[in-house]
């Protein structure tokens, strides 16, 4: 019996661990890409200019804005 106990108690721990770990780790991450964004207007100015466009300063403005939507 106190072995059942102790093996629940062990589990409890595990759980209530990988919770707060979890939570932890999506509030680092979060902070980490708003300070660091995965992609910038030099990223995308480069990226059209490689597809053969002349991107304008309205046109990289939207694109940010469709980035900063979905992040």
């Amino acid at each position: 019996m106190e072995l059942l106990v102790d093996i629940l108690q062990i589990l409890g721990g595990f759980l209530v661990g990988a919770i707060v770990g979890f939570f932890i780790a999506r509030k680092y991450m979060e902070k980490y890409l708003k300070k660091n964004p995965p992609i910038n207007e030099k990223m995308i100015k480069a990226m059209m200019t490689q597809m053969g466009r002349t991107p304008s300063q309205k046109q990289v403005n939207q694109m940010m804005k469709q980035m900063n939507k979905y992040m």
